[in-house]
């Protein structure tokens, strides 16, 4: 079981994503999920911060403000990451992003479904910490509308895992050039995209490395 603990709050909140990230499917083995699946997913809350829509993107992007701590962002607490499964989700949020250490707070009673969306739950509970993404590209970047997970499931989530086969994301690629005028909303993930393709060669090489030590 990995030492690290992550809040994710945009695309990675949705398993199938996650796991296509640290494992390079959207459909692992059970054991490849295990140091996850002994701590199951939490949703929680990240104090003093905002999240926004990323402009001509599908994901959003959080800043903190530290002047508001009322203004929180509701996310997904996910334990058991290893240092492999980091270093991929550095590489998968690119130089948008800089990982940091946070202070969230778990929602108590509340659970995550299988896509991701949280479940019950309406009081805090333990603070935790965690590290997370926080956007850096500058807020001229941002829209000023909250990111809505919801819509994203519903409309975009397609675009990001297919329909469950690796085989069809270059389909997948064609349609979000032609629904977006040829603007990738995801941001070079999908498999086709460079940030998509160099997880691929570390998914691969990592591979090739466990052949070799056999």
């Amino acid at each position: 079981m990995g030492d690290h603990t992550a809040f994710f709050y945009g695309t990675l909140m949705v398993p199938k994503v996650l796991y296509r990230v640290i494992y390079g499917t959207s459909t692992p083995e059970p054991w490849q999920t295990a140091s996850l699946s002994s701590s199951p997913p939490r949703p929680a809350l990240l104090p003093a911060h905002q999240r926004r829509k990323v402009r001509h993107a599908d994901y959003p992007g959080v800043i903190p403000l530290p002047s508001n701590p009322a203004s929180s962002v509701r996310g997904t607490l996910v334990a058991g990451l290893t240092d492999a499964d980091m270093y991929r989700l550095d590489l998968f949020e690119g130089d948008e992003y800089e990982r940091r250490r946070v202070r969230v707070r778990v929602i108590a009673g509340a659970k995550v479904d299988a896509a991701g969306l949280p479940e019950g739950g309406e009081a805090e509970g333990e603070e935790v910490e965690a590290e997370t993404y926080i956007w850096t590209a500058g807020e001229q970047a941002l829209e000023d509308d909250e990111w809505d997970f919801d819509e994203f499931v519903r409309e975009k989530l397609r675009f990001w895992v297919g329909e469950g086969a690796d085989h069809e994301y270059t389909e997948v690629d064609k349609a979000i050039a032609a629904e977006s005028n040829g603007v990738d909303g995801t941001g070079g993930r999908g498999t086709n995209g460079a940030i998509g393709k160099a997880l691929d060669e570390d998914h691969k090489a990592a591979k090739d490395a466990l052949k070799n030590a056999v």
